[in-house]
C-alpha cells in the first residue's frame, strides 16, 4: 500500500514539474500568467467606477431670478456636478448632450420666480444622456434630491421624515469595493481555464501526448498532474490580486484567509475541470482559445459580476447553477466584505464541489478514452 502511494506521488511529482516547466519555459505563456493579472487588477481598480463624480452639466436659466440662481448654486456646490456652460436657449441643450460635452441639462423657465412667489407649482426640466443609463439614473436621482432640499429650505421648514442611511459592508458605496473582490475570481478563472485547456493541446501539437499515453502511468496520475499546476498558478494570481486590492486600493478584508483559500480551492478545482474537458476535445491550441472565448463570455455575464443574478429572467437564473463563476464570486465577496465563516457558507461550497466532481469525472473519462 505504501509502495503504491509512494509510486503515485513520484509519478505525480514528475508530471507536475514537467507541466510547470512547460508553462515557465514558454515566454508567451509566462507573460499571460503574470502580466495581465497585474495590469487588469490596477485597471479595474481605477477605471471601474459607477460613482457619480464631477459630472458635467449645462444650465439654461431664463428666469434669471434670485431663486433660480440659488437653485443652480446648489447643483454647483454638491461636488457631484460641475457646470461647463450656461446656455442662452434651450435649443442648444440637445447639441451639447449629443456631442457628449455634458451628461445633464437643467432648464429653468422664465416664469419660475413668478410661480414660486404666487404659490403655484413651478416646473423645471432635467434632461440626461440616456446612452449611459447608469450615469443618467444617478444624475436624475441626485437632481431630484437637490430640488427636494431646495423646496424644503424655501418653505422654511424641515421634512417631517428624515432618512438616516447606512450602507453595510461598503459604507461609502465605493465601486471598487464591489468590483475588486469579483475580479479576483474572474481573472483567475479565465487564466486557469486557459492554462488547463492548453495543457493537453500543447502536447498534441508538440507530438509528446502519444508518448504520455504509452507511459507506465495511470489516467488518474495524468489527470491530477495536469490539474495541479494550473491550480498553483491560480492561487498565485489570486494572492497577487488580493494584495493589490488590500494594500494598494485599501479595500478592507473582513474574513478569514483560511476560509478564503478554501473557497479558492473548490473554485479553481472546478475551473481546472472545465479547462481539462476543453483540452481533451481540442486538437490544437487554436481550438482551445476559441472554446475559452465561447465559454468565458456567457459564464462571465451569468456570474453576477455586472448585474445581479436575481435581476435575470427565471430560466437564466436556473442556467447560472451550472456556472462555477457565479458561486465563486458570491463566496469571495461574502468572505472578503462580510467576513462570513466557513460554517455560515457551508452550503455555498456544495455547488462548486458538485461542478468539480462532474467536470473532473468527464475529463477523466475523456483521458481514459484517449488512452484506450
Amino acid at each position: 500500500m505504501m509502495d503504491d502511494l509512494r509510486l503515485f506521488l513520484q509519478q505525480l511529482r514528475v508530471i507536475c514539474v514537467k507541466e510547470i516547466m512547460a508553462i515557465w519555459n514558454d515566454p508567451a505563456t509566462r507573460r499571460i500568467v503574470v502580466v495581465p493579472v497585474i495590469i487588469l487588477g490596477f485597471l479595474f481598480g481605477y477605471a471601474a467606477n459607477y460613482n457619480l463624480e464631477d459630472a458635467p452639466y449645462v444650465a439654461v436659466d431664463e428666469s434669471r431670478s434670485y431663486d433660480s440662481s440659488r437653485l443652480l448654486s446648489r447643483f454647483d456646490g454638491t461636488g457631484l456636478f460641475h457646470r461647463v456652460a450656461t446656455l442662452q436657449s434651450p435649443d442648444e441643450m440637445g447639441t451639447i448632450i449629443t456631442r457628449g460635452d455634458a451628461v445633464m441639462a437643467v432648464f429653468i423657465p422664465a416664469d419660475f420666480q413668478r410661480k414660486l412667489d404666487g404659490g403655484e407649482k413651478a416646473d423645471i426640466q432635467i434632461i440626461t444622456d440616456g446612452r449611459n443609463t447608469m450615469t443618467a439614473g444617478l444624475s436624475s436621482a441626485y437632481a431630484a434630491h437637490i430640488v427636494g432640499q431646495f423646496n424644503l429650505e424655501r418653505a422654511g421648514r424641515e421634512s417631517p421624515v428624515t432618512i438616516e442611511s447606512r450602507t453595510w459592508f461598503n459604507p461609502n458605496q465605493i465601486t471598487r469595493w464591489f468590483f475588486l473582490p469579483g475580479i479576483i475570481g474572474l481573472l483567475s478563472f479565465a487564466q486557469v481555464f486557459l492554462l488547463a485547456g492548453l495543457s493537453v493541446a500543447r502536447e498534441r501539437e508538440e507530438g509528446t501526448f502519444e508518448q504520455l499515453l504509452v507511459a507506465p502511468v495511470s489516467p488518474v496520475v495524468i489527470l491530477v498532474g495536469k490539474a495541479v499546476p494550473p491550480m498553483i498558478v491560480g492561487f498565485i494570481q489570486c494572492t497577487i490580486l488580493l494584495c493589490i486590492s488590500y494594500f494598494w486600493f485599501n479595500v478592507p478584508f473582513a474574513g478569514s484567509l483560511v476560509t478564503f483559500y478554501t473557497a479558492l480551492f473548490f473554485y479553481l478545482l472546478s475551473s481546472t475541470g472545465c479547462g481539462l474537458i476543453v483540452s481533451s476535445i481540442s486538437k490544437n491550441m487554436q481550438q482551445v482559445l476559441v472554446y475559452v472565448i465561447v465559454f468565458m463570455i456567457p459564464m462571465a455575464l451569468l456570474s453576477g459580476i455586472i448585474t445581479p443574478v436575481r435581476n435575470m429572467p427565471p430560466f437564466l437564473q436556473l442556467v447560472t447553477y451550472a456556472d462555477p463563476l457565479r458561486f465563486a464570486l458570491e463566496l469571495i465577496r461574502r468572505i472578503y466584505l462580510e467576513g462570513l465563516t466557513f460554517g455560515e457558507l457551508a452550503w455555498n461550497f456544495v455547488p462548486l464541489a458538485v461542478i468539480s466532481l462532474v467536470t473532473l469525472t468527464i475529463a477523466g473519462y475523456l483521458f481514459r478514452h484517449h488512452m484506450n
